[in-house]
């Protein structure tokens, strides 16, 4: 299980961006998102007490855990979800998850006053200026789009650039001694925490949007039963377990996976130098997790 399942969890998390992007015709993101953390929510505590799994007590360990769901599932996934919803192409979306390393260490030297060699730097600088490759073109075009080329919409970038940022602050969360709990009952707590933030979400952001077709429901399934039993599930364990470091240069696969995905499914395209900025972004996170 410890050689499987970083590449496993890697396969799952590439296929988050695609769901994301493919519901977003069907249903309000956030609202899906809010139904997806509640479902997931009940099937964990019924395992949890099924199993009679011991459950956290103390209010401190109880907050750990919602805010721990909040950051990493409810902000990380509400805002992303929203950015490609409002225009902002999956694949794109799966290169600014890849630079998670890069706010990890920004986090890490302003707050918790850890030192980074040049080489860290180094990659850092590297990763910074692929992404600019893959953004400023159509950042330049505007959200109307110029010269046939469809712009980002600023404000969807900014989006999924505060979810990365959420997730980042979400894993340092999930390392605390105060979040050790039984898996079960620590993932029903953590799901009703990304619940909350959801449907706040939702109501301040969202429309209700609810289609019913069955591309709908097929991606709902898929989220509940994949994305989170699954791949959330896997994600907490490795790094409880201290596979965090094999899944974090498997992670590198993400952006390319998705953006194949993207393309395979929703003829998502990039031009040459944003194809050569995601070769750079990627070389960069890799130095910099060196």
């Amino acid at each position: 299980m410890r050689s499987l399942a970083p590449a496993v969890f890697v396969l799952i998390w590439s296929t988050g961006f695609l769901v994301g992007r493919g519901v977003s015709a069907h249903a309000d993101a956030n609202l899906f998102l809010s139904l997806r953390f509640l479902a997931v929510a009940a099937i964990f505590a019924a395992a949890a007490v099924a199993a009679r799994a011991p459950w956290p007590r103390r209010p401190r360990q109880i907050g750990v855990q919602l805010a721990a769901g909040a950051l990493m599932s409810g902000l990380y996934l509400g805002a992303g979800w929203w950015a490609m919803e409002h225009g902002l192409p999956a694949g794109v979306m799966a290169l600014l998850g890849a630079l998670q390393p890069i706010f990890t260490a920004l986090v890490s030297v302003l707050f918790l006053r850890v030192r980074l060699g040049p080489t860290v730097w180094l990659g850092l600088a590297i990763g910074v200026a692929g992404v600019a490759m893959v953004l400023l073109p159509r950042l330049a075009a505007g959200s109307a789009g110029a010269e046939g080329m469809p712009g980002f919409p600023p404000l969807a970038v900014a989006a999924g650039m505060a979810g990365i940022l959420s997730l980042t602050l979400g894993s340092m969360v999930q390392k605390s001694p105060l979040a050790a709990a039984d898996l079960r009952s620590a993932s029903a707590l953590q799901s009703l925490g990304a619940a909350g933030v959801t449907a706040l979400l939702a109501l301040a952001l969202g429309t209700p949007r609810w289609d019913h077709s069955a591309a709908l429901w097929g991606g709902f399934a898929w989220s509940v039963l994949v994305l989170s039993l699954g791949g959330t599930t896997l994600l907490i364990w490795l790094m409880r377990s201290g596979e965090a470091t094999r899944t974090a240069a498997l992670l590198l696969l993400v952006p390319p996976l998705a953006a194949v995905q993207a393309w395979l499914l929703f003829g998502e395209t990039l031009t040459a130098v944003q194809v050569a900025g995601f070769a750079l972004a990627i070389a960069g996170v890799a130095l910099a997790r060196r």
